[in-house]
């Protein structure tokens, strides 16, 4: 009985090891073939070519950078306190990672399938500020520690209104399950009931993921580099990683939350035939574009304009949609469990 046990449970294990390597390789082969992507497509707007150098197209770019960072020495102020100096960027970048063992890809090709999956994530995207914030206590450098108090006012601050946007869709499905939220999509997908939702999310993902145009905390005209200013080498390659990693999960839950996730845009056959895992990885594409297209497109806000919008603005108005659509489903009995 015990050896029946024993291998079951072994079993178990190699499956769920199994289940990570098949998402994490290709997601850290993405990561890194992001920062190519953007940089074509900074180069397109701005009419240059971008990488064109290292292999065809220049694809072997991002290798090219790989193996430089890991060539060079990584430099420790004296002053540091080494062992949260090399940790912050570690979990930086292990959270964007683990945030993707509740993201469905496909129907069933999901790590663990847990009912509470949204809430994982928007702990998994809370706790990312504490490597920023380590990162720039353990450097001891004012304008690496002032780089990382502007970022955890940031996040928190946007923070505040994607949890009122989550709440919003859960109204209208009246689940934390990521798969019963992408399946609550099948007539219409959340972005056209809940438009002003849509655009609040990403807007906040921007500053939840301290890209353009509120990549404030990396200020480098006033704060040299911000939290990483203090960083060279693999270490500073993390951070910079993790901030892809992060981008590419924000555009999985927007996929997810209001795309219709691995769902075609329409029930028609043909469609239907198209395997899930590449409508979600379209449909994350085209908002990982609209990330790099900002970036190319809009300069950097001041700090007042950026927590103005978030309090003033995004908070307000995610709250008044969480009452709209409460009050609109419980007028017209529409709400879960009453169809």
């Amino acid at each position: 009985m015990l050896d029946i046990i024993n291998y079951d449970a072994f079993l178990f294990l190699i499956t769920i090891f199994a289940k990570i390597l098949v998402l994490v390789i290709p997601l850290l082969i993405i990561v890194a073939f992001l920062t190519y992507a953007e940089r074509k497509v900074i180069a397109a707007v701005q009419l240059r070519k971008g990488p064109n150098v290292v292999g065809p197209f220049g694809l072997l770019q991002p290798l090219a950078d790989g193996l430089k960072l890991f060539s060079k020495e990584s430099i420790f102020p004296t002053v540091a306190n080494k062992f949260i100096f090399i940790l912050a960027p570690m979990v930086a970048f292990g959270l964007s990672i683990a945030a993707w063992a509740v993201i469905p890809v496909a129907d069933g090709w999901v790590i663990s399938n847990i009912n509470v999956g949204i809430l994982y994530l928007f702990a998994i995207s809370s706790l990312s500020v504490y490597g920023i914030i380590m990162a720039g206590w353990a450097s001891n450098s004012k304008y690496a520690f002032m780089g990382a108090l502007r970022s955890a006012a940031q996040m928190v601050s946007y923070e505040v209104s994607i949890g009122l946007v989550i709440v919003t869709v859960l109204v209208c499905v009246g689940s934390l399950n990521l798969g019963k939220i992408v399946y609550a999509q099948q007539n219409t997908w959340f972005i056209f009931p809940l438009f002003p939702m849509f655009i609040v999310f990403f807007i906040s993902a921007l500053a939840e993921t301290n890209r353009a145009p509120f990549d404030l905390p990396e200020d480098e005209s006033s704060l040299v580099g911000g939290y990483f200013t203090e960083y060279s080498s693999m270490l500073f390659a993390m951070f910079f990683l993790g901030e892809y990693a992060a981008m590419i999960m924000m555009s999985g839950m927007t996929t997810i939350l209001f795309l219709g996730g691995w769902l075609a845009p329409f029930d028609i056959a043909l469609l239907n035939k198209v395997p899930g895992i590449i409508w979600f990885a379209g449909k994350t594409s085209l908002i990982l574009f609209l990330f790099l297209w900002v970036r190319a497109t809009f300069p950097r806000f001041r700090y007042d304009q950026l927590m103005r919008i978030g309090w003033k603005v995004f908070l307000p108005l995610s709250l008044l949609w969480v009452v709209l659509t409460s009050g609109f489903l419980i007028v017209f009995d529409l709400l879960p469990g009453n169809v």
